[in-house]
């Protein structure tokens, strides 16, 4: 083992941590691994600030390589190309618990590039990358010189999993990955199945017991092989400027931040600072430079002290307040749901789309077959916070907003067989100022319900936020603008009256106590209750009806042998079936079917179509069929659509018949009962059962006719 590894113990499985081994031109690398899921880091940052820029310019790039799980990528190139979601949202997870720990000030240029080299389907690799981020900034030159240590906690059986695998997450209450440092957990991400509060919070305690062994670990091997850090002098403000410029316009500045109103409270500190900007020379830009950063300054320490020494938050609410809530549902009648929900000055407008088994996305990832029926996409247009700027393709921030509401619904979507739609959520944010992705959860699940989805639960979101210096603090319910933009933390957690769906936590200080995380959840739970009864005083349950746009669709189930009938030779009866219809048909080996149609008449023809192709005889059961092929043991009769059995000659009638032949003939129609099935699925058939036993002449054939013997004999006298 070479000099340069950390071997841990974590989940029952070894965490191992090679430093250095590849992709030595970097700053920093780290060669890391975990069961059969292998990952390479490194860390670059450039020696110098290329322009500067008031905020770190961190990139960060995770990659799947197909290869890692012996795949060929999709597509007609066959070469990996722009990054899909789930890499997008694995490389967010690893830049925020990281971008927080870099001294301030601190604004070169910095690239973080994660590359998956191993996939064994069952250790999931996001974890892995913040611990090799992490490596590979501490053991470089790059001023960074606070681990990381990242776990997931699933909750099955009553029980907590440390990093559980995928087989086991299947069956987890709980999917949460805590990222932590010396001082307190710095970042949480979580999908849940309405777990209680309680069950959450003490999972944030048995996570922090194992992030200290990664923590320890790579600040043991730190210390040991001493890498020398790049000198940095975080810039230092002129104090004595500071105190001229905050004498000038505090009393003034105090006024504007509590000015009701986003635009107006925002034009108001503009033009107190315009002000002094007038004041200096254009030609003096390091002086404009830190003026605005001075103002910057007085300004956040001013919206700081309202909240911890005044309990005043700068709209005038209460800690604890929800900005007023307005909704709308039903308002576009041609999408199949829609909601309008509006808290303060965030408005999201969802809209929702019932789809057919044809619209599910299909995901070109690592594993097989992977396929989606529930969807949200989350939109936010440059004049949600006016703004003038392109509309382009979403973003990380649109797709990770997106995927925080998804994954807060998800567990209230009915399943296929309640409910076999593909449904898509689209979130437009027309107005922003805090917690639209919370917005969304809420608005998404109004049009959802307007829809008419049968929803297993009701799911509201609602952000928390924290001002925090030394011991005092304060959490805010329901974080807007300024207090977002100025504070410590947010928290957005989303959820029922029974418990937790979703939940992301982002620091911008090194790190919180398990309780104050905890004292913030049950924070959240309160107001959540709140928004869920405003909800549900507007539309109390999901509508019983779907909207008369949208597809009708029919699941039925038939012996999986017949499914080659309903297809037929070439497909000829599944194209009369489409042909007649126009529906959409999908046919699974499984005997499953599922119809889609646009309006029930086309679905359930198409039903009895299937149903005609598909039905099975009956033991015991009368059918009136066709005679299709006759032989001297008997006659065939076609009793149902491609179901034919035998009227053997000895089941005819209750008199000898000595051929088939002298009663039918091809085309006759005949009355018979069922007599069995055997296994290889031969049908026997009785006419003569149906008939009463006494004896009865047939009308034709060349059978023996009954003669009267009575004129031919003499008759028997007695004596």
């Amino acid at each position: 083992m070479s000099e340069n590894t950390i071997n841990l113990e974590i989940g029952g499985r070894t965490l191992s941590i090679e430093i250095g081994r590849m992709g030595r031109q970097a700053d920093g690398s780290a060669f890391i691994r975990y069961g059969d899921t292998i990952m390479f880091i490194s860390a670059t940052s450039k020696k110098e600030v290329k322009e500067p820029k008031p905020f770190l310019p961190l990139i960060v790039d995770y990659r799947e390589n197909t290869y890692a799980a012996g795949k060929f990528p999709g597509g007609f190139f066959k070469r990996e190309g722009k990054p899909s979601e789930r890499e997008v949202l694995v490389s967010r997870m690893i830049d925020r618990p990281i971008r927080p720990l870099f001294p301030e000030g601190y604004f070169n240029d910095t690239q973080i590039v994660a590359l998956l080299l191993s996939a064994d389907m069952q250790n999931e690799p996001d974890t892995l990358g913040i611990i090799g981020a992490s490596s590979a900034l501490l053991f470089s030159d790059i001023p960074f010189t606070t681990p990381l240590g990242a776990v997931k906690i699933g909750y099955l059986n009553n029980e907590y999993i440390i990093n559980p695998t995928v087989t086991q997450l299947e069956e987890s209450l709980l999917n949460m990955v805590v990222v932590g440092n010396d001082q307190g957990i710095i970042m949480i991400e979580t999908g849940a199945k309405e777990v209680e509060e309680e069950i959450i919070a003490q999972a944030v305690v048995v996570a922090e017991k194992e992030i200290k062994k990664i923590i320890d670990a790579q600040a043991e091997l730190y210390a040991k092989l001493k890498i020398p850090k790049r000198e940095f002098t975080p810039p230092q403000l002129d104090e004595t400027r500071y105190q001229e410029i905050e004498k000038q316009i505090l009393s003034e500045l105090q006024e504007a931040v509590q000015v009701k109103g986003k635009k107006a409270q925002e034009e108001r500190i503009k033009q107190i600072l315009e002000r002094l900007l007038e004041e200096i020379p254009p030609e003096e830009e390091d002086k404009i430079q830190e003026t605005k950063e001075i103002f910057f300054q007085i300004e956040k320490k001013l919206v700081r002290r309202l909240i911890l020494e005044e309990k005043k938050r700068v709209d005038g609410r209460s800690l604890t307040d929800i900005r007023p809530i307005s909704i709308e549902v039903g308002l576009l009648p041609r999408t199949h749901g829609s909601a309008l929900f509006t808290r303060g000055e965030t408005q999201c407008l969802a809209t929702v789309t019932l789809g057919t088994f044809e619209d599910v996305q299909r995901l070109d990832g690592l594993s097989e077959g992977e396929a989606k029926r529930f969807m949200l996409h989350y939109n936010f247009p440059p004049f949600s916070v006016g703004e003038v700027s392109f509309l382009r393709a979403p973003g990380r921030r649109e797709i990770g907003h997106g995927a925080l509401a998804e994954k807060a619904i998800l567990p209230s979507i009915p399943s296929e067989e309640d409910f076999p739609y593909t449904i898509r959520i689209v979130s437009d944010i027309l107005e922003s100022n805090g917690s639209s992705s919370m917005a969304t959860v809420c608005g998404g699940v109004l049009a959802l319900m307007d829809a008419g989805v049968p929803l297993s639960m009701i799911v509201a979101g609602i952000a928390i936020g924290l001002v925090k210096e030394d011991d005092r603090y304060a959490l805010l319910t329901d974080i807007a603008g300024l207090e977002d933009h100025f504070g410590d933390m947010d928290l957005k957690i989303a959820g029922t009256e029974k418990g937790v769906t979703a939940i992301q936590m982002d620091l911008k200080i090194p790190g919180i106590s398990p309780e104050i995380f905890r004292e913030g959840l049950f924070q959240a739970k309160e107001a959540r209750h709140q928004v869920l009864e405003k909800m549900l005083s507007v539309l109390p349950h999901p509508r019983p009806d779907i909207s008369p746009y949208a597809p009708r669709i029919i699941t039925l189930f038939i012996n999986p042998e017949k499914v080659p009938d309903v297809i037929g030779p070439s497909g000829k009866h599944i194209k009369k079936i489409l042909a007649a219809t126009n529906a959409k048909i999908d046919i699974e080996e499984t005997g499953k079917i599922t119809i889609a149609a646009e309006n029930m008449e086309s679905a359930e023809k198409a039903r009895q179509m299937i149903r005609e192709i598909t039905v099975e005889a009956e033991v015991g059961k009368v059918y009136t069929g066709k005679v299709v092929r006759i032989e001297d043991y008997g006659a065939f009769v076609e009793i149902l659509p491609n179901i034919v059995g035998l009227l053997h000659v000895s089941e005819i009638a209750h008199r000898r018949i000595r051929s088939a032949r002298d009663v039918f003939k091809i085309g006759d129609t005949v009355k018979v009962k069922v007599l069995s099935i055997g296994e290889d699925h031969k049908i026997k058939l009785s006419k003569k059962v149906l008939e009463s036993p006494s004896y009865r002449p047939y009308d034709r054939g060349r059978g023996h006719s009954r003669r009267d013997y009575s004129k031919s004999r003499p008759s028997k006298k007695w004596f």
